[in-house]
């Protein structure tokens, strides 16, 4: 039996409607100047015949698919998960897909970018943290803006919106110094990553800023993953000669939360009576119960927007914006793993998130 068989046209919607083929176009197209009454006559002769706009033949009429390449680097850490989700939601409201492409942690993203150039994409955004110039170049020459998410590459001309992670380290770190901690512990994640360097430059700058020395500021590796920082953590904890630190600051919430886990479990730490805890992101799962982290909250609503106004989808003529840098202050938040001071207390009741979610 063939598989073949005859469709209805947007000019068979048209006749039906009594309308141009190209009001029809409009009707389906979000953000169309169209009047409702006849986007709804159109949407109803579309239903009658069964119809669906054909986005690849339009493609090749407007030069534009409507879709954006999100390449994400780090699928285990949740946070990428949820800016999946966001940028998914936001760009369906704006009648727009993603076709999502990942790369291992760590590695290069300039094979993620031959991949997205077999498609007609009419932006990229990206997460990982390695990107070649070469590569950045090849896309704008194309026509086809780059927006990384949550990093920056030095030398690079690829724009990108982020986090201010130096000024969230430094928050961690005075939410640590106010609680009363006088020696500190880090688990560290991508050692090629400006997103760790920053958050890792700001929690000892602040630290070394209050006196403490950077030899009572120890470090490890988590790998940016739960099962590395729990691994880390008994590493660091586990049959010391030296006292342990009062304060641990993992560079990310999925590396807190497994430290956390290790610690308790393994070795019977109360937190934050034995020790004081700190993350980055403020990821849903850091809210429940058996964690409460203390973390510093990234803004990605408004970190989301601000990536979808660089690439200037609703308006291809515009050109590429190369090398621009925005952060954007993320929020300290307060609940269970630090101890709020009572010069905070006024802070922590009003972050929102002081309760169970």
């Amino acid at each position: 039996m063939t598989r073949l068989r005859s469709r209805s046209t947007s000019f068979d919607v048209a006749a039906l409607a009594g309308v141009s083929q190209s009001v029809v176009s409009r009707a389906f197209n979000p953000g169309s100047s169209i009047a409702e009454e006849t986007r709804k006559k159109v949407i109803a002769a579309a239903r009658k015949l069964n119809y669906v706009p054909n986005s690849i033949a339009s493609s090749l009429t407007t030069k534009r698919t409507n879709i954006v390449a999100l390449i994400l680097g780090n699928m285990a850490n949740p946070f990428y998960v949820h800016v999946l989700h966001n940028f998914s939601q936001r760009l369906q409201e704006m009648g727009r897909q993603v076709l999502t492409f990942t790369v291992d942690p760590g590695a290069e993203s300039d094979d993620a970018i031959m991949r997205v150039l077999q498609y007609q994409v009419d932006g990229v955004i990206l997460t990982s943290a390695q990107l070649s110039t070469r590569m950045t170049s090849i896309c704008h020459e194309r026509g086809i803006p780059i927006v990384l998410f949550n990093r920056y590459i030095p030398g690079s001309d690829a724009s990108g919106v982020r986090c201010d992670n130096a000024a969230g380290g430094r928050q961690i770190a005075e939410a640590f110094l106010a609680a009363g901690a006088k020696s500190f512990a880090m688990i560290t994640g991508d050692p090629k990553g400006t997103t760790s360097q920053d958050r890792v430059r700001g929690f000892v700058e602040r630290l070394l800023e209050e006196g403490i020395r950077r030899t009572d500021i120890e470090e490890i590796e988590g790998n940016s993953s739960y099962e590395g920082a729990a691994s880390a953590a008994l590493k660091l904890f586990k049959n010391r000669k030296r006292p342990s630190p009062d304060a641990l600051f993992g560079i990310n919430d999925i590396m807190a939360m497994g430290a956390m886990d290790a610690l308790r479990s393994r070795l019977g730490m109360r937190i934050p009576d034995d020790l004081m805890v700190g993350g980055f992101d403020d990821i849903p799962e850091a809210r429940r119960l058996p964690y409460q982290l203390t973390t510093v909250r990234q803004p990605i609503d408004l970190m989301v927007e601000e990536t979808l106004s660089i690439l200037h989808l609703d308006d291809p003529t515009q050109q590429i914006e190369r090398g621009i840098d925005r952060p954007i202050t993320g929020k300290l938040i307060w609940r269970n793993t630090i101890p709020v001071p009572p010069a905070y207390r006024w802070a922590a009741d009003n972050s929102g998130e002081t309760d169970a979610s």
